[in-house]
């Protein structure tokens, strides 16, 4: 992404703040990946309205931003009526199945995307995939929910059937791989190290070549110190939860634990 296209890209969301304060109700993003919201991160000063993000379900990787103009923000009935993420956002879930289990092939998520990619479908228009063994939910926009049902039949050789689900939205759990490890303090550095099983200093390449982001922001700093509930992204690596410090050991080190995305 070149430094015009990021800047577009700034514009886009200042115009869509300034839509919702001029029409008075809430305007939507499309979906939009770690890059692009470390833009929006880097672009708040020039925000005219409160904002939420959602994606579909906690923690989504991909998320939409919902731009809130100061008149519904601040009306006493908010929080409860005008902008509740999980019922107000424009995402559908859908959910897809083979038609005959016995014929399925093991499908992965790239062959999802591509079958979706293969319907001209913008990637913009598509949240999160996720996969539970011959199970595949797929986030969408809503206006597309419907075209997507009907065409998306096969997945390379598999017939499928879809339908929208509700289960995407409060029920569907995220599985997690633990790992502990102990370093020698919680610099990012160190526990980026323990999270791809590289050098600190293969470590310290990945997170000065922006390929590190925490709560979707860039981190460029080694000597960031992650604190609890930081949510770490890796592009190559996936995602992780940095549960915190569980105590030193004898000679000082820290013992941490994390959670990988499965």
């Amino acid at each position: 992404m070149d430094r015009q296209e990021e800047l577009l890209i700034k514009k886009r969301f200042v115009d869509l703040s300034r839509l919702a304060n001029r029409k008075g109700s809430v305007t939507f993003s499309n979906f939009l990946n770690l890059n692009e919201l470390n833009l929006f991160h880097q672009s708040l000063s020039d925000i005219e309205t409160s904002y939420q993000l959602f994606g579909g379900y906690k923690f989504a990787e991909r998320q939409m931003i919902a731009f809130i103009p100061d008149a519904l923000y601040y009306a006493s009935d908010y929080v409860e009526n005008v902008c509740d993420a999980e019922c107000k956002f424009p995402i559908a879930c859908l959910h897809f199945s083979p038609k005959q289990l016995k014929f399925a092939e093991l499908l992965s998520h790239r062959d999802v995307l591509g079958a979706l990619m293969n319907l001209g479908v913008e990637r913009s228009r598509i949240g999160d995939i996720k996969l539970e063994k011959e199970h595949y939910y797929i986030f969408c926009e809503d206006a597309i929910a419907e075209y997507l049902l009907d065409n998306l039949t096969q997945i390379r050789r598999t017939i499928v059937v879809g339908e929208r689900s509700e289960t995407c939205l409060d029920q569907l759990e995220q599985a997690y791989e633990h790992l502990d490890g102990i370093v020698a303090s919680v610099r990012l550095d160190n526990i980026i190290a323990l999270a791809t099983k590289k050098s600190r200093a293969q470590s310290a390449v990945l997170i000065q070549s922006q390929k590190v982001f925490i709560n979707d922001r860039v981190v460029s700093s080694n000597a960031y110190e992650c604190k609890e509930n930081d949510v770490i992204s890796i592009r190559g690596f996936g995602k992780f939860i940095y549960n915190g410090s569980q105590g030193e050991t004898r000679k000082g080190r820290v013992k941490i634990s994390l959670k990988k995305y499965s």
